[in-house]
């Protein structure tokens, strides 16, 4: 007999990128449609290099509604999971209830599996959560037809998630409304805008951070006298400010507001109590390295920025890359067992002179990181074509190499 085609799974395959807050997001309003005290300006990061790719299938065979994360099946009545896929579905009803004539009606009772993968360490303060729901929800939205503004979705999975639904520059914009309608991310300016601007991101640690980022928000909102002054008088401002130099493509502004705001939000979870540490010996040498070497040029070339995490993100400009390269390799030296000390865009290499090397001045810390990620902007997330990309097989259940 033939196989009944109504029993086949639709299947869907996205990706989704990672993004880099350089005016941060910290503390929320309300935890449970997770509205931020502030907004947030961030840049998306190619997914050339760091991505995290869904596959979602629906089919009238499935039994439960499931998910797998990076190889493991993980608990899909987590509320935050919830909420996207509630959000979606309601979408998806209403369309049909509207009338649409483009919509499968059967695929809207069907229980969905869901596979996803990240191709960087998860929960290293690499905005993997962002990265993750993002994808989730704009992989459903394809599945179920649901079209229109996704970021107030992605949001209620987790915060920056609503960046990551852009490519670029993108605001997260706090919203004042009790509901969250109107707490929604927007593009500032396409990833084409500021083609050599490119991002280093040094690897320090690759294991899970010892604070969470909802559960240090919490604390901060409730203890840090700073998180408070930081969001009202201070944050306002640097977004103006931001906008500007992105618009401006001004290195200099954007690199100082940068490197300020990370050190604020760093202030902040100092100023929580009791303290949270995020950065680590290393991160406070980068920082050290970065201030050295732009004092022995007399100009910002090479900004900072770290998340809840130990791990720098690194904003410069092309022509810079080699030699700032170079200069970490020289001061961290790498463990070379194997493995490329960086990946992704190709570095070309460059001698490190003996006038920098002085002016730095700093004490070699040997493994200090791991390894680089070069990369640049990239764009918002996408659907993979390629039909052997899918991560679930025809049975729904993850292909052997996930």
């Amino acid at each position: 007999m033939p196989e009944d085609s109504t029993d086949k799974p639709n299947i869907v395959t996205c990706t989704a990128p990672v993004n880099i807050a350089v005016i941060k997001y910290w503390g929320k309003r309300d935890e449970e449609l997770i509205l931020p005290i502030n907004s947030s300006l961030s840049v998306t990061l190619h997914q050339d290099q760091l991505k995290t790719t869904t596959t979602v299938a629906t089919s009238r065979s499935f039994q439960e509604d499931r998910i797998w994360l990076n190889g493991k099946e993980e608990d899909i009545t987590h509320p935050r999971l919830q909420s996207c896929l509630r959000e979606i579905r309601r979408l998806a009803r209403k369309r049909r209830n509207d009338g649409d004539p483009g919509l499968d009606l059967n695929g809207l009772s069907h229980r969905v599996h869901i596979c996803s993968v990240n191709n960087f360490p998860t929960a290293a303060g690499l905005a993997s959560s962002a990265a993750g729901f993002a994808c989730l929800v704009y992989t459903l939205a394809r599945v179920f037809g649901v079209e229109g503004e996704l970021s107030g979705i992605a949001r209620q999975g987790s915060g920056s998630a609503c960046r990551s639904m852009y490519g670029g520059f993108v605001q997260w914009i706090m919203g004042k409304k009790d509901d969250g309608k109107d707490s929604l991310a927007q593009q500032v300016e396409p990833e084409t805008h500021w083609p050599e601007l490119r991002i280093l991101v040094l690897v320090a640690s690759a294991e899970r951070k010892p604070v969470g980022s909802t559960s240090g928000m919490q604390t901060s909102v409730q203890t840090s006298c700073l998180l408070k002054h930081r969001a009202e008088s201070v944050i306002p401002g640097r977004m103006v400010g931001m906008i500007e130099a992105v618009r401006r493509k001004d290195f200099t502004a954007f690199a100082e507001l940068t490197m300020k705001d990370s050190n604020q939000f760093h202030a902040t979870c100092l100023d929580t109590y009791p303290p949270i540490f995020y950065l680590s010996s290393v991160s406070q040498q980068i920082i050290s390295l970065v201030h050295r070497y732009n004092r022995h040029y007399g100009e910002t070339r090479v900004a900072y920025t770290f998340d809840a995490g130990p791990n720098a993100v690194i904003f410069t400009l092309q022509q810079h890359v080699p030699e700032f390269v170079q200069v970490v390799q020289h001061f961290f030296p790498p463990d070379t067992n194997g493995g490329q000390f960086v990946k992704g865009l190709p570095v070309n290499p460059a001698t490190l002179s003996e006038d920098l090397e002085q002016a730095i001045g700093l004490e070699p810390m040997p493994k200090g990181i791991s390894y680089i990620i070069s990369t640049k902007a990239g764009p918002g997330p996408c659907v993979v074509k390629d039909p052997t990309q899918h991560l679930l097989g025809s049975d729904g259940l993850p292909k052997k190499t996930v």
